[in-house]
């Protein structure tokens, strides 16, 4: 009879349940980091999509030295709202040429952004407290660590020196172009297409952009 006697069978249901929970605990987070990619993503092809032609911005013709500090401000501001992607663009690569060439600034740089991401930005209120040596921490503590680390970071090492520099380049190349770059055929090519249109298009045309808002 007991050879007879079907096989025990071994529960599982206890480690379903814990891969369910771990798979629920997690999920929260990956999602979060997703998201926060994607609106990256979004933002940057919807800023590129925005931007101007860049042989436009080097068109040497249009070069042409200021007669007065006025011209040369009123210049710089019109400037600035017609190449204002194709700035930020240059701005951002003198910043990223400047990380590159200083690997150490580059790394503390990005460990302090995924410390702040992953120890403070994606934590769920389910998620247990972050514990260090034997020591758990509240969010409280942990935003005034990562707020000491940063000042640390930025201030007391050659982060700090490396960002600023990268800026003032980037701000003075911006700058430099701005003031001799002769506004005046930008933005009549600007409104020649836009001449023959009716203020009921015009509205229709400007509506869709009303939601859109610095992130």
């Amino acid at each position: 009879m007991a050879a007879n006697s079907s096989p025990a069978i071994l529960p599982t249901s206890s480690s379903q349940s814990a891969s369910t929970a771990v798979d629920t605990q997690q999920s929260p987070s990956s999602s979060a980091l997703r998201a926060f990619f994607s609106g990256i993503s979004d933002t940057v092809r919807h800023g590129l999509s925005n931007r101007r032609a860049w042989s436009e911005l080097c068109d040497r013709s249009s070069l042409a030295k200021p007669d007065s500090i006025s011209e040369a401000t009123g210049r710089i501001r019109k400037n600035y709202n017609y190449f204002r992607v194709n700035y930020l663009t240059v701005v951002t690569a003198v910043l990223v040429i400047s990380l590159l060439t200083n690997p150490l600034s580059l790394i503390f740089l990005a460990g302090l952004l995924a410390a702040w991401l992953f120890l403070y930005l994606f934590r769920q209120p389910s998620d247990p407290p972050l514990t260090l040596f034997g020591r758990q921490f509240s969010d409280r503590e942990t935003l005034v660590v990562l707020i000491v680390s940063t000042i640390v970071v930025i201030f007391l090492t050659s982060v700090g020196a490396v960002l600023v520099s990268a800026l003032m380049v980037g701000v003075a190349i911006v700058c430099a172009h701005a003031a001799f770059r002769v506004p005046e055929d930008l933005f009549l090519d600007e409104q020649e297409p836009q001449a023959g249109l009716p203020a009921s298009s015009l509205s229709s045309l400007v509506a869709p952009l009303s939601w859109l808002s610095p992130q």
